[in-house]
């Protein structure tokens, strides 16, 4: 159990070292602006076609859960057919048992996570 709850942690820890990285290095390089279009931005007080940082870590961050998402999907149904395959070794169904029984782990931790980021950022900026 603890082997679990180590490997959960450092996966955690992981996936937020790389969302916290990604938001660092992330900039607008979606827009292709002119530098006489920035000239008129910034005389004018516009702020031109800059994102809010809130936008921006909220957009990765919920691009990755929705990967974790999708993986824990996939892996749910690959345990599936690993216990309809089993014929009976109990050996082979424990290993699919454990494989559902993370995936379904995997769903509920994207879940709430997704409920988490998105409730704190919402009271952080104060926006929708």
């Amino acid at each position: 159990m603890k082997a679990i709850i180590k490997k959960l942690v450092t996966s955690v820890a992981i996936v937020a070292v790389f969302a916290f990285v990604a938001v660092a290095v992330t900039g607008d390089t979606t827009s292709a602006l002119s530098l006489q279009d920035g000239i008129n931005d910034a005389g004018q007080g516009t702020g031109g076609s800059t994102t809010d940082l809130g936008d921006t870590f909220k957009t990765i961050v919920n691009v990755l859960l929705y990967i974790v998402g999708a993986l824990s999907v996939i892996m749910l149904i690959y345990g599936g057919i690993r216990y309809t395959v089993s014929g009976g070794n109990d050996k082979n169904i424990a290993a699919a048992k454990n494989t559902i029984m993370y995936a379904i782990i995997g769903l509920v931790i994207s879940f709430l996570a997704y409920a988490i980021i998105n409730w704190v950022l919402v009271a952080v900026a104060g926006g929708n």
